[in-house]
């Protein structure tokens, strides 16, 4: 499953686990984002700019062995979003 975080400057955080999030986890991935909040959404509608979804990026590998070091097990990968505005040329 795969869960999103958006902190203040609109960077969205995608979370891929294999077990569902129980509450302590989810507030260790808000402070790690910088005060992200879930999202409570599977899909989400807007443009984002980011890594392919075949490609896992070393950011990706980093941010989950961090997350492991927190003691927060089942994340697969982490991938870093930003929100862009649709009238871009």
């Amino acid at each position: 499953m795969i869960h999103f975080f958006e902190n203040q400057a609109k960077t969205v955080f995608a979370v891929q686990t294999n077990v569902p999030l129980d509450t302590a986890d989810i507030e260790k991935l808000n402070w790690l984002f910088g005060n992200a909040s879930k999202i409570e959404k599977t899909i989400l509608k807007n443009l984002f700019v980011g890594p392919r979804a075949a490609m896992v990026t070393p950011w990706s590998t980093n941010a989950v062995e961090i997350t492991q070091n927190m003691g927060i097990t089942g994340i697969i990968r982490i991938e870093e979003f930003e929100k862009v505005d649709k009238s871009f040329n």
